[in-house]
């Protein structure tokens, strides 16, 4: 329970989530949140002017959540095929996660996704600007051959939406999607390959 005076923006943001999760986003209100910190409603509009902006932000905070770990991975020195693998590997790990620990949560969050399409655009671009860092630190080093950096970025984004792609949760409980994932790295890694 928070007091009014006390009140944070995160602790608004995981009240929310809470609440998302007992109730689903089309049951889900500001009152209920409210509810849940002990506050006034008045109190969250104070941070948030709408229901809108509060559900906006409870997104923009969902998938910012990776956008740390996944920057040290593109970041981090060594070979840009073994990052560009790491970077891959821990963009699905945490969706697969996410998508098989709290399903409920990540339908919420996936309806939420679709009603803002600003915050998804925004966040794809940023996705695919840290695989552009580690292609263009392969083609300085001379281990990827010479491409178009932002297109090749997309394409490699897009050829591994499988694993990624909320549209695509359902198959990732299966054992075999670790080897297909393998699979299609191979193919994306052949493809970016200095010699190919």
């Amino acid at each position: 329970m928070a007091t009014d005076s006390a009140l944070t923006t995160e602790q608004i943001l995981s009240a929310t989530e809470d609440v998302l999760r007992r109730f689903g986003p089309t049951k889900a209100t500001v009152v209920d949140v409210a509810r849940a910190l002990g506050v006034s409603h008045g109190s969250v509009y104070r941070f948030f002017p709408s229901k809108a902006a509060l559900r906006e932000a409870v997104t923009q905070r969902w998938l910012s959540q990776a956008h740390d770990d996944l920057r040290l991975v593109a970041i981090e020195p060594g070979p840009a095929g073994e990052r560009l693998h790491r970077w891959l590997t821990t963009l699905f790990a945490a969706k697969r996660e996410k998508a098989l620990d709290d399903p409920q949560l990540f339908a919420t969050y996936t309806t939420l996704v679709g009603e803002t399409s600003h915050i998804v655009d925004a966040h794809l671009a940023t996705l695919v600007d840290q695989i552009g860092q580690i292609l263009q630190d392969g083609i300085d080093k001379g281990e990827f051959r010479h491409t178009p950096v932002v297109p090749t970025a997309r394409a490699v984004f897009e050829a591994t939406a499988h694993f990624h792609d909320p549209a695509h949760a359902s198959g990732w409980s299966d054992p075999a999607v670790g080897d297909r994932f393998e699979a299609v790295w191979k193919l994306v890694l052949r493809g970016l390959a200095a010699d190919a």
